[in-house]
């Protein structure tokens, strides 16, 4: 489908963005939002306040812990300022999440009931979970690559393991996963390819590559009986990274994006492209703004930012989108 020129879009962190503390401050001063973690822990059979909450920084970091951890944080925040009348959601034209995030999007925009993207989040986790335990892979951000470059590394070190690009995120700002040994033939060959450096990820497991096959075929289940509706705005797919209101599309896509690159400056250049300029990212996260100053070029205008990632900032914002007049940058 195409977009009618969106003026503001929502942006969804994904896995890597927990911290301790996330969101309960928030919950503290907002009964709407308090509200969002009690369905959660109902739903999850576990109160994931008491991790957050906790000391324990690992034990937030598994993959089937933070993933549903996320999801909830951001859509309480979200929840409180929605009750504070302080986002209109009528005039937010677009949202996207980056994997995890995307699920967040969903249930946001209304296509997922929030008791079934808790459920399907921890199923994917819990999925994502035991596919990494079941073979050492990892993930390694290459500072300073492009599309042509990263593949080319991928290409060379690749040998008989897995070895994928499996995520495009600005420019500059490439991730490769696999299995740990053809991680370890790329590290070595990275300045052959004229790249910087190369960072591991603090995750589990190679995410969004051949290595999450079972996760893809255990999520399959899940997402088959999970009844999807038309969102009341688009959503700009992972797989894609393109727009879509349609239900099976949807479905569809998320079970391709446990094993498929996230297309994310695709999906950022798409939402510039049709006109968005203003763009508010929830808690826990505040990369996926930061990184639109990459993506910008003098034709784009100044992009707009805002985050919401405690109850300081919440009692702190301005109501979102801004009208034209109003339209400036907010942290």
């Amino acid at each position: 489908m195409s977009m009618a020129t969106p003026a503001a879009a929502i942006l969804f962190p994904g896995q890597g963005a927990q911290s301790l503390g996330m969101g309960l401050d928030i919950a503290e001063g907002e009964a709407s939002a308090r509200a969002v973690f009690d369905v959660a822990a109902d739903v999850l059979g576990t109160d994931l306040r008491e991790v957050i909450g906790g000391d324990d920084q690992s034990a937030l970091d598994r993959t089937d812990v933070c993933q549903p951890a996320i999801l909830m944080t951001s859509l309480a925040t979200l929840a409180a300022a929605e009750v504070r009348g302080l986002i209109d959601p009528t005039r937010v034209r677009a949202c996207a999440g980056l994997s995890l995030g995307e699920y967040t999007a969903l249930a946001w925009s209304g296509a997922l009931q929030l008791e079934d993207a808790l459920r399907l989040v921890q199923a994917r986790g819990r999925a994502m979970q035991r596919a990494s335990d079941e073979n050492e892979s990892g993930m390694m951000s290459l500072v300073g690559a492009t599309e042509e470059s990263a593949s080319a590394v991928v290409e060379a070190a690749r040998e008989e393991d897995v070895l994928v690009v499996a995520n495009l995120l600005a420019p500059g700002q490439v991730a490769i996963a696999g299995s740990l040994p053809a991680l370890d033939r790329a590290e070595t060959m990275l300045r052959d390819h004229k790249i910087r450096k190369g960072v591991r990820l603090p995750v589990a497991g190679a995410f969004h590559s051949p290595c999450m096959e079972s996760a893809a075929s255990a999520l399959q289940e899940a997402l088959d009986s999970t009844p999807f509706r038309a969102p009341r705005m688009p959503v700009v797919m992972n797989v894609t990274g393109e727009p879509t209101d349609d239900p099976d599309i949807m479905r569809e896509l998320l079970q391709k994006q446990i094993t498929s690159p996230v297309l994310w400056q695709r999906s950022m250049e798409t939402l510039i492209q049709s006109g968005v300029r203003q763009y508010f990212e929830p808690a826990p996260g505040k990369q996926l703004t930061n990184m639109l100053r990459r993506y910008e070029s003098p034709q784009d205008g100044d992009l707009a930012v805002t985050v919401c990632g405690d109850l300081t900032q919440l009692d702190g914002l301005s109501p979102w989108p801004a009208s034209a007049a109003t339209t400036g940058e907010a942290s």
